[in-house]
């Protein structure tokens, strides 16, 4: 006979799992604060948790902000621009009626998130992403809801500002990814440059553990300079793999069967294309073959 406690907990993961890496940005991360959270349910007293849900949710979002708080220190030594980790993502979150989900785990979202406190996150995260109303959110919080209000907010506006929070169709993201490729087997950018915004910067994370750009490139001519020259000369030989990457279109570059970089681009509201990233840190790729986040 199954135990509905061992139920209960794994129809929580996919949402657990969700919200931890929007959260943390990393997959590992991720992964060890649900784990954390299953081993204290697994210790708890069952019978005085009124609902195992919302329990679930406090115990999850606490650890995280824990050990976001712990991640913020480590990266200030950092080599390099820091990502966060690839993900593929699944269909259901991908699916037309379900474009916060899809939008909440883009690249620009989640180093946007970079700028809020653990708590702002937190709260923001809960309440706009996930539909917990405000009183959950503080019980989940252990804080007042007039605070939780102010958390969500200041999150809100910083979010608005930043004007990350809508989709850009696939067939645009399609289009700048093929252009993208096309520029990387030609050495001629002019396909490629129609589709990239003047303010285009191009981030890299190898980590210190590979080469990669250790300084952002902006503006059109030194995005459009690296990718005919030094990106021709290093990824000519690559195969690409469209995939779903971060709730869009990416790219996976293998060489001989091994995962070496990831492609994704952020658009503006006029389908610009307004950042390019790349993540080589093998230590985050190595993480890219898990179950797809929702």
């Amino acid at each position: 006979m199954a135990d509905p406690h061992a139920t209960t907990f794994a129809q929580a993961r996919p949402m657990l799992m969700g919200l931890a890496y929007r959260m943390l940005g990393s997959r590992a991360d991720a992964e060890d604060a649900v784990q954390d959270t299953f081993l204290k349910w697994q210790s708890a007293d069952k019978q005085a948790i009124e609902n195992p849900p919302a329990w679930l949710t406090a115990t999850c979002t606490r650890r995280c902000i824990d050990l976001l708080r712990a991640a913020h220190r480590s990266r200030v030594d950092y080599v390099g621009a820091w990502l966060p980790e690839p993900v593929h993502t699944s269909s259901d979150t991908m699916s037309e009626e379900t474009p916060e989900l899809a939008s909440s785990l883009t690249t620009a979202f989640l180093l946007m998130l970079e700028r809020l406190t653990p708590k702002e996150r937190a709260a923001y995260l809960l309440h706009e992403i996930f539909d917990m109303d405000y009183a959950d959110v503080a019980t989940a919080l252990g804080i007042q809801e007039p605070t939780c209000r102010k958390l969500v907010s200041r999150a809100r506006t910083n979010i608005e500002q930043a004007k990350v929070r809508y989709t850009t169709p696939l067939e645009r993201q399609e289009e700048l990814l093929a252009a993208f490729q096309a520029a990387i087997a030609s050495g001629s950018t002019g396909q490629l440059a129609a589709l990239l915004a003047d303010d285009i910067e191009l981030r890299a994370d190898g980590g210190g553990k590979v080469p990669a750009a250790l300084d952002a490139l902006r503006g059109k001519a030194s995005v459009l300079d690296f990718i005919g020259t030094r990106l021709r000369d290093w990824w000519g030989e690559y195969e690409w793999t469209l995939a779903d990457l971060n709730g869009s279109r990416g790219v996976v570059l293998s060489k001989r069967g091994e995962t070496v970089a990831t492609l994704s681009v952020a658009f503006d509201e006029a389908g610009q294309a307004t950042a390019i990233y790349v993540v080589r840190n093998p230590d985050k790729l190595a993480a890219l073959g898990g179950d797809a986040i929702a």
